[in-house]
């Protein structure tokens, strides 16, 4: 029987060696599996019973800034076995986490990336979340490359978005950093641009990004291909949707499929997901075969793959979605001060509220001082409940509401905060408590006029106050 290191020695694919590092008799026992060997043993398994894996787009950014160290270990620590960085070079060459070639929406810094150097990208601090301009400042730094991987080392892969361009430069970072078996390529490069790349570096893992205009790119692959495919269909009906294209690429390698945006997967989204897997991540994996799934919402994620459904309503609780306001005329039952419906969202013929549909999420948008809205609510028993709303907001100030119950006197203003982005809903607490019998009840959202307005509203929750 071959010894261990024998075995090693002849490995010429990082596959290859991954499948090779069971202890043997000649060499005794090795060394403890850690999460990143875990991880990567998992990526390159594509049998029928491979577990769906998890990704984390920018790292764990509702936690920690996007492309943060702190993100990315908020990440693996809430379960994800992959985390997407995007990489930028700087002026001096050297690799940093970064989405934007400039730097003001994620930073506190103004220019482009490629116009400063590492020592001077450094120095600058992280905006929270997604950041944006009006964003709060972080005390987190931006990280190089090299800082990342060393994160990644022992906690899992890294999908290195953005780094083709710069493949060698990153490339000898990861061997730097002795994290090549960590770092996961990807690009939508002509074929023959890759197989050289990968003869250049057999030890690289690689993955490619297919969708209508580059599908026979699997095929050109023929017997060498990468054991990943990036699926991107804004339609069910492209070829790459299909369950023939999908079955292809399936039967040799891991199908990967981003849920955050419509664009990305027809609108099988993370916010289409909260509301009922079936519309999002369980269709991504019974339909279209995805067996890596990269997400905006981790936590969720890993809850629905271990145990289901998941965004319930907490025992006790009352939920109301946002454009499910009491039927009725203006004046009536709501205002709003725009003719029509402004949003691109399911609003009601004839009535003007403006409904937008945020990658899932069908929001009340376009808020403006002086409008209000009415709803019904059911209250299951009588005690003590506290109003929470899921909104969202790049903007500071957001803008201040006002809660009134049964035509009882109006709250004190509540101050809706900064998330970020308009498609990052946060559910934020409002400090307004109220007594309510068990029965129906009216609510009303007032919106303070001469204050700054602009949030959505996704659904409002009245939860029980726990003595």
């Amino acid at each position: 029987m071959r010894s261990h290191r024998t075995r090693a020695a002849v490995c010429v694919t990082l596959t290859a060696c991954a499948l090779a590092l069971a202890p043997t008799p000649a060499t005794g026992t090795a060394p403890p599996e850690n999460a990143a060997d875990r991880a990567l043993r998992a990526f390159l398994d594509h049998g029928p019973k491979a577990a769906v894996m998890t990704a984390a787009h920018r790292g764990q950014w509702r936690k920690a800034p996007e492309n943060s160290l702190p993100a990315i270990r908020a990440a693996f620590a809430d379960g994800a076995e992959i985390v997407e960085v995007d990489i930028q070079l700087s002026k001096d060459g050297v690799p940093v986490l970064m989405h934007d070639e400039t730097l003001e929406r994620t930073t506190n810094g103004t220019g482009r990336v490629a116009d400063r150097t590492v020592a001077q990208l450094r120095a600058l601090r992280l905006r929270v979340g997604l950041g944006g301009r009006q964003a709060a400042l972080t005390r987190h730094r931006v990280p190089t490359l090299a800082d990342a991987m060393k994160e990644a080392r022992t906690r899992g892969l890294v999908n290195l978005d953005q780094a083709w361009r710069e493949r060698e430069a990153v490339m000898g970072v990861l061997k730097q950093t002795g994290t090549v078996r960590n770092g996961v390529f990807k690009s939508r490069a002509a074929v023959p641009e890759v197989r050289a790349f990968r003869a250049r570096h057999r030890d690289a893992l690689y993955m490619h990004l297919v969708d209508d205009d580059n599908a026979g790119a699997v095929k050109e692959f023929g017997k060498e291909r990468p054991p990943a495919f990036e699926v991107v269909f804004d339609d069910a009906e492209d070829e790459v949707a299909g369950p023939a294209f999908l079955k292809g690429v399936r039967g040799t390698g891991r199908v990967w499929i981003n849920s955050m945006r419509d664009e990305f997967a027809a609108g099988h989204t993370d916010e289409a997901s909260l509301i009922d897997p079936a519309r999002g991540w369980g269709r991504l994996i019974g339909t279209y075969g995805a067996t890596v799934i990269q997400t905006d919402n981790v936590e969720a994620l890993r809850t629905y793959l271990a145990k289901g459904p998941v965004n319930k309503v907490p025992p006790g609780a009352v939920r109301i979605q946002g454009e499910a306001y009491a039927p009725g005329k203006d004046g009536v039952t709501h205002h709003d001060t725009d003719p029509g419906n402004r949003g691109d969202g399911p609003g009601r013929p004839g009535e003007g509220v403006d409904i937008c549909d945020h990658d899932g999420a069908v929001a009340v948008c376009w808020m403006r001082g002086t409008e209000w809205l009415t709803y019904t609510v059911d209250v299951p028993r009588t005690g003590d409940y506290t109003l929470k709303a899921r909104v969202s907001s790049p903007y500071s100030p957001a803008g201040t509401y006002r809660l009134t119950v049964d035509r009882g006197p109006a709250s004190g203003p509540v101050r809706v905060a900064n998330t970020t982005a308009h498609h990052a809903f946060v559910l934020q607490g409002s400090g307004v408590t109220r007594r309510l019998d068990r029965g129906r009840h009216t609510l009303r959202i007032s919106l303070d006029d001469k204050v700054p307005q602009n949030w959505n509203l996704d659904h409002l929750q009245l939860e029980p106050v726990r003595r």
